[in-house]
């Protein structure tokens, strides 16, 4: 708003927003850590916002331990990165216009989240699809983040139809979208209604989360900003999936077969993810099918129902510390290598960056599951509630996740090794624009939130764990423990930990003895050649709904122009036609009016006569 004359402070005015956010966020978490369980829930109506009819929605907000967590989590990361964005962003003429969309993002979120309906949740939804639209493309100049904002913001919209018809369907029903009345009443509608609302709101999920099948947009989105990346897959936009699904956890609670289909998207998901992050060198795409892969985990726990809605928001927290600190460690590297985000082109840079090293590093240690670190705590959790689960649903949502632990080591392990160990390639090779490597540590703006961001990725699974069930159990109810399943629960950590571990050794055996060359292979096995295809997701697309959908496009153009647009053409046409023929009756000759009223009169004549002798 103020052009130009902010370019010198804009920057830290975004940051001082978000901030000031975070500090108020926490001064509500403390007050409202002195209440009782029953009076952690508080709502709060600002104005009438809709009244038509007999649909009136207020704009009203919903403050209680879930809202909380989150606010806390988009404000704090959040402010990292717009601190971190500063240094990062330094040198960009569209510094402002940036961070005034950073913000924008931030805003919708927290609308999101503090809503206390289900029109609130949808403005809030809809408007982080616009910020992530506008921040994947934020490289006007760039073909390729055009076609990733397009392809994030048409992807989206097939999920927000599912989101949108299940809120037309929950006012249907109940003639109200207020989350308190909606939830104290969902009893009251049929099961195959409340099956059909649970499924249409995991569309929704899909779509802003990134899961199966609408996973393709995400890992594209990596054309914004660094920073934008670590926004989206921390703290904001793939987490409102969750967020929807633990937040209406009353309505999957009547519905086991709608907690089944959620609990095969995320498991099917975290397959996916963990499969194509083996087979990239793009340091950032690894780390977006990583996103992908862990927010299955948590699709998966919120899928197990009271067993698992506090797991999945604790692996979310977590999650959030370590991804947002893999992600702007990445972009550190970056910065140091003239953009280049080829892992092919690093190798040794430890020596060089140790503050990314050692922050990296962590957040790897946490993401892959190292004992007593935040993501052991929380993603096991997990992994201890599927196993649980009776019958096939243990064996295979549990042993499928332990398979995904273990993808996940290999994947990161090669990541960690081709970037910070090993022969430095970059010594010998030229950037892709000409220029020479000198890799150096980034200023103390980028590395102070990174610093931050590790010590969340260390500690953060380990305080909250048991403290995180009993503070969501006014939201999402009490956890049930798990029990029962195939296997013992003792045995489930140490599995856990040594399937991980045998993923970390294959990518040291095939990695980190092997020299790495510059260049891709090009001969490689078919499941390589697959997962380099991302598993067909985009050949899927483009079959089953792309094509379909610009057939289905022509078909109605066609009718469009031929039969609507032809119907009133034609009208049209005849009667100026019938208009132009009639106008050569008149000739201005006495003799042919007469001979017109003379027929005319013989017509009329023998028609009295028809009636009066028929």
């Amino acid at each position: 708003m103020a052009g130009r004359r902010a370019d010198a402070w804009g920057h830290w005015l975004g940051v001082a927003t978000v901030v000031g956010s975070f500090v108020i966020g926490l001064a509500i978490f403390a007050q409202t850590l002195g209440l009782g369980p029953d009076e952690r829930l508080r709502e709060q109506s600002l104005w009438s916002w809709m009244e038509s009819g007999a649909l009136g929605v207020d704009f009203g907000l919903r403050l209680d331990p879930l809202s909380i967590t989150f606010v806390l989590l988009i404000t704090g990361v959040g402010a990292l990165i717009h601190l971190y964005s500063v240094g990062y962003m330094s040198h960009d003429p569209n510094r402002r216009r940036f961070f005034a969309q950073l913000n924008l993002f931030v805003a919708a979120m927290l609308v999101l989240v503090l809503g206390n309906n289900f029109v609130m949740l949808y403005l809030g939804w809809e408007g982080v699809g616009l910020a992530s639209y506008l921040l994947i493309g934020f490289y006007q100049d760039r073909p390729a983040a055009a076609t990733a904002a397009k392809k994030a913001f048409i992807m989206n919209r097939v999920g927000d139809v599912g989101l949108a018809i299940a809120i037309f369907l929950i006012w249907l029903e109940l003639g109200s979208l207020q989350y308190s009345e909606v939830f104290a009443r969902i009893g009251e509608v049929s099961g195959g209604t409340v099956l059909a609302i649970t499924l249409l709101l995991l569309l929704g999920a899909c779509g802003k989360s990134g899961q199966f099948p609408l996973q393709a947009w995400l890992p594209d989105a990596m054309e914004g900003p660094t920073p934008v990346s670590a926004l989206i897959h921390a703290a904001t936009m793939v987490t409102a999936g969750v967020y929807l699904i633990a937040r209406a956890s009353p309505i999957y609670n009547l519905s086991e077969t709608g907690r089944l289909v959620v609990c095969l998207i995320g498991v099917l998901t975290l397959m996916i993810g963990a499969i194509v992050g083996c087979a990239y060198d793009d340091i950032k795409k690894v780390l977006a099918y990583s996103t992908v892969s862990q927010i299955g985990y948590m699709v998966l726990a919120v899928g197990l129902g009271p067993a698992g809605y506090a797991l999945g928001i604790l692996h979310l927290l977590t999650h959030g510390f370590f991804k947002a600190g893999l992600f702007l460690g990445a972009g550190s590297v970056m910065h140091a290598m003239n953009d280049d985000v080829d892992m092919r082109r690093f190798g040794g840079l430890w020596r060089k960056m140790p503050i990314t090293f050692v922050t990296f590093g962590l957040g790897y240690l946490a993401l892959i599951g190292f004992p007593f670190l935040s993501g052991y705590f929380s993603k096991d959790a997990i992994i201890e509630a599927a196993f649980a689960q009776e019958g096939w649903q243990g064996w295979v949502f549990g042993g499928l996740a332990t398979l995904a632990a273990g993808l996940t080591g290999f994947y990161m392990t090669r990541l960690m090794l081709m970037t910070f160990f090993g022969k430095s390639r970059w010594k010998e090779i030229r950037s892709t624009d000409g220029r020479e490597y000198h890799p150096h540590e980034s200023p103390a703006s980028m590395t102070a939130p990174m610093i931050v961001l590790a010590f969340g990725s260390v500690f953060a699974g380990f305080l909250l764990y048991p403290v995180l069930p009993g503070w969501l159990s006014p939201s999402v109810g009490e956890r049930v423990a798990a029990e029962g399943g195939p296997l013992p629960h003792a045995v489930i950590p140490f599995l856990v930990v040594g399937v991980s571990l045998l993923g970390v050794l294959l990518a040291y055996l095939f990695v980190g003895r092997s020299p790495v060359p510059v260049e891709r292979p090009q001969r490689v096995s078919p499941v390589v050649a697959a997962a380099r295809a991302d598993l067909g997701a985009n050949a899927f697309n483009e079959a089953f709904l792309e094509r379909p959908g610009i057939w289905l496009t022509r078909l109605l153009v066609f009718f469009d122009n031929r039969g609507i647009d032809g119907l009133v053409n034609g009208t049209a046409a005849a009667f100026g036609g019938g208009s132009g023929r009639l106008r050569r009756t008149q000739t201005g000759f006495v003799r042919s009016y007469a001979l017109s009223m003379l027929g005319g009169g013989v017509l009329i004549v023998a028609a009295m006569l028809a009636v009066r002798f028929a």
